[in-house]
Formats: structure tokens, sequence, C-alpha cells
């Protein structure tokens, strides 16, 4: 197989993410456009994580035990669907239904991603490519709201937003350009006829040490990113903020994601990754707290960067601790229980921050993610975050027999 299987899949995440980041302001803009007021964006925010929240651990435990690959075009086929339906809908519950679908679009994507990164990395190659697997998400996230700001017109919102869908839906097709030989079938699990057999109970991953911490901070961290995109334009609305320059302040956050995860592996030897978990939720939940202050747009964009750069560290270190904690046989599922967890996030915050906004204004919902993030670090620091695996080895089909204890972790 082709050593440029990780790059290739950047390339496809960058598409599919830029789509969907592309999309969510826009559906935002578009429901605000057919008469939403703050509750209703929450909720229509909510029910693209609804559809993956019951689907992540079945894909999770097929995925275990089977090929990763053809989750990857499913999902793009997904996202590209929801969002051109999207751009053509008619009602906020037409808004809502097809915004589920773009949500089980990404899961999709992002479980059969997840899982090929996990099996064909070595233990001591985890932290670096799962940092530079998200490096695709953050690149997405970065041209994903620029595009959406440049096509969104305020003059005419619900034209507009429409077509911002339509050409995300295009943006999302190209993904499939990249996605040819992404795995090689000797990471494949074994025969089917052993699948029943073999399953680790739901129960045991989440009681292994590392798994509960990881799949927390993992719900923070994208709660925080998903509020920030869903009611950005909200707040931009009500302080007079103009879609553009909504969508370049998004851009930054996302452009400070992508140098943390460019120097992920020196704040590892530096800190550890416990520690760096910890200092990066507190300092984020501060600056999401900040955002609800009436400060200037120059004041908001040097927030959202110091803010890109925290919430850089928490999606690929969560990943790598619940990898190497779960069993080897359920690495998938575990993987899958941490999506779950997160899109549980997605589901509850956008929904509370649609309560909270309605009843303490617009910047109220980042005060609460603002608290979310403090549990977070709260939790980092009272049980740490191993970052080594103790025990039998935890590592992939390329560990070569290596006990994990060999990876330089910090």
């Amino acid at each position: 197989m082709s050593r440029t299987w990780l790059l290739r899949l950047v390339i496809a995440f960058s598409f599919a993410q830029g789509a969907v980041s592309m999309a969510r302001p826009a559906v935002s803009y578009r429901a605000l456009a057919l008469g939403a007021d703050e509750r209703a964006v929450g909720v229509i925010a909510g029910v693209y994580a609804l559809l993956p929240l019951f689907a992540a651990v079945p894909l999770g435990r097929r995925t275990d035990h089977g090929r990763c690959a053809p989750l990857l075009p499913a999902g793009v086929v997904l996202i590209a669907g929801g969002c051109a339906l999207s751009g053509t809908a008619d009602s906020l519950a037409w808004m809502a239904a097809w915004s589920g679908v773009m949500g089980l679009g990404h899961l999709c994507f992002v479980i059969g991603a997840q899982s090929i990164v996990a099996r064909q990395s070595a233990p001591d190659e985890q932290d670096r490519n799962f940092g530079h697997f998200t490096i695709g998400a953050s690149l997405g996230q970065l041209v994903g709201p620029i595009a959406a700001g440049a096509v969104i017109d305020g003059a005419d919102m619900g034209g507009t937003s429409a077509l911002a869908l339509l050409i995300s839906a295009g943006v999302c097709a190209f993904a499939l350009t990249s996605l040819w030989r992404i795995e090689a079938r000797r990471t494949v699990s074994g025969p089917r006829t052993g699948v029943s057999a073999s399953r680790v109970p739901v129960h045991r991953i989440l009681r292994t040490r590392g798994v509960p911490g990881g799949i927390f901070i993992s719900l923070a961290v994208l709660s925080a990113t998903d509020i920030l995109t869903a009611y950005l334009p909200v707040v931009g609305e009500h302080r007079g903020i103009a879609p553009a320059v909504v969508g370049v302040l998004l851009s930054l956050r996302a452009g400070a994601t992508i140098a943390c995860r460019l120097v992920m592996t020196p704040l590892l030897a530096w800190l550890g990754r416990a520690l760096l978990i910890t200092s990066t939720c507190l300092l984020a939940a501060l600056l999401c707290a900040a955002i609800a202050l009436p400060v200037p747009v120059w004041a908001l964009a040097v927030i959202l960067v110091l803010l890109g750069f925290c919430l850089g560290v928490g999606q690929p270190l969560s990943m790598t601790t619940v990898v190497q904690a779960a069993p080897p046989d359920a690495r998938s599922t575990a993987l899958a229980l941490r999506l779950t967890g997160n899109r549980l996030g997605q589901v509850a915050a956008p929904a509370s921050a649609g309560v909270v906004a309605g009843v303490a204004g617009t910047a109220a919902p980042f005060v609460m993610l603002g608290g979310l993030l403090l549990v977070a670090a709260g939790l980092g620091l009272r049980r740490g975050t191993p970052s080594r695996l103790p025990g039998p080895v935890r590592g992939g089909p390329r560990a070569g027999g290596r006990s994990s204890r060999s990876s330089p972790r910090p």
C-alpha cells in the first residue's frame, strides 16, 4: 500500500470538514432568514448530532471486525446530500432533518478515518498521526467559514445562504478523489465468524482508566468548537458584525488550531499529556467566558486566536488516550464511544445554549462553555490522563510486539 495514505486521508478530511464548516454557519443564517429565533437555531444545531448519537456504537462494532474504508465514501455522500437538501429546504423542520443527515455522514467519515489511523499507526506514531489527521479538520474549519462569509450577503440572507449550502455539497464531493486504496487489507481485524464471541462489553470499555476522562475532555472541546460555529453568527447579528467578518473570525480560530497541532510534539515533550490538556482546557474556559464581554472586533479576534490554539490540544490527544487505554480488539468501539460523547455534547450543548441565550442573551452560551471546559480541566487535574499504558501491548498491527512503554511518551 502507498505510504501516502495519511496525506490522502488528511486531504479528504479537509474537503469533507470544509463542506461541513461552510454549511453549519450557512444553516444558521438560512434558519434566521426563515424566521428562527435563538432557541430554534440551537435546536437545529442539536439535531445535527442526534442521529449520530444512536449510530456511533453500532458503526464502531462493525468497524472493529471489518474494513473501515467503506464508511468514508458513504459519509461523503450523506454530507453532500444533507448540504444540498438543506439549501433547498423551505421550513425549519426540514432544515433540522437535513442537518441530521449531514451529521450522520460526518460521523460515518470520522469513525472510518479515525479507525484507519489507529490501525495503521505504531504506538509511538499515534500522537503525531492523530495530530496530523486532525489538521485536516482544522484546514476545513479554516476555509469553510471564510467561504460561507464570502457567499452570504446580509441583504439577501435567504438566497445567498442557500447558495452557500449548495456550494458546500460540491466541495464535499471532492473528498472522493483522495480515497483510493486508503486502507491496508492486513489491518482488518479478522474473520466475521468470530465477531459475536470477541465483542468487549461497552461497560468494560467505559470502566477502563483513561477512557472516561478522554471522552469528557473531547466532549467539552468539541462542544466549544460547535457552539462557536453555530452561535458566533448570532452574536455577530446582535453586535452588528458582518457575515464576512464572522467568517474571518471563525477561520482565525481554525488557523490557530492548525498551528497548535503542528507544534504538538514539542509541546508534549515540554509539558506532558496530562498537564498540556489540563492547562489548555483551563485557559480555554477563561477565553470562552471572555467572548461574552462587549469587546471590539479586534479584541474578539485575539480571543479567538488564543482560544483556537487551546482547543487544538483536546481532540488528537483524547483520541490517543482512548485508543491506547481500550482493549486491542475494541479500539474502534472505544473511538465510537468517544464520538457518542461528542455527539451527546453536540445535542445537549446547543439546545442548552439556545435556552440560555433566550433567557440571558446571545453571549451567555459562551459563559456556559467556559464552565464546561473548567470541569474538563478539573477532571484532568484531579485524575490525570495516562501518557503510558501499563500492562499488555495495546498497539496496532504495526507495533511489532513492542510494549507501549517503549513509546517515547512524555
